[in-house]
């Protein structure tokens, strides 16, 4: 296994393109219009960002890139996602989105993008996870709450403020499943 020499957190769109690349070769400025139209509410990315990332993926062995020549335009570089590339996308698939309303934003609907195009209920299972993720969140914010003094005013106001978003996000992932089975 390649050593990684830079971490990157859950929150990067690597793992977005890493998907991309598990459904079949191609190159890089065709996986930057698919992350657009697929997923550009949600990573705001630049062309030349999105090649960087495929150069330290890579880099990091997760991903290979052939020179594939074209008569009478530039030569086209097409990546293929690695067996390491592939374990590492498969392990951040199933790993559980935290409990935040950012990361239920960029890393959850990127996870559910994923298994909604795998089928066989992976979206629904996914969504129920993060139900109960976020479940446990509202109890131990609940729990929190009262620990604090009433001269805590701004502690308060804050938590009642993270209190809500993770109120407003449990409707929004059951809403998920409506939309799903729309599909």
């Amino acid at each position: 296994m390649a050593k990684h020499s830079t971490y990157v957190g859950a929150l990067s769109p690597e793992y977005a393109l890493l998907g991309f690349l598990e459904q079949g070769a191609t190159h890089g400025y065709d996986l930057h219009r698919r992350l657009l139209f697929h997923l550009g509410q949600i990573w705001h990315i630049s062309q030349s960002q999105c090649y960087n990332i495929l150069k330290r993926l890579e880099a990091q062995g997760d991903i290979v890139g052939e020179l594939y020549e074209q008569p009478r335009l530039p030569d086209r570089r097409i990546f293929h996602i690695t067996e390491q590339g592939r374990a590492r996308f498969e392990d951040w698939l199933a790993t559980p989105t935290g409990c935040s309303v950012r990361a239920i934003r960029v890393e959850f609907i990127t996870r559910l993008y994923f298994a909604h195009l795998r089928g066989s209920g992976e979206a629904e299972r996914l969504i129920q996870n993060q139900v109960e993720i976020v479940r446990q969140g509202l109890e131990r914010l609940q729990s929190a709450q009262k620990t604090f003094a009433p001269e805590q005013t701004f502690n308060r106001l804050g938590l009642e403020f993270r209190l809500q978003q993770l109120r407003a996000a449990l409707d929004w992932l059951q809403n998920c499943v409506k939309t799903l089975q729309g599909d």
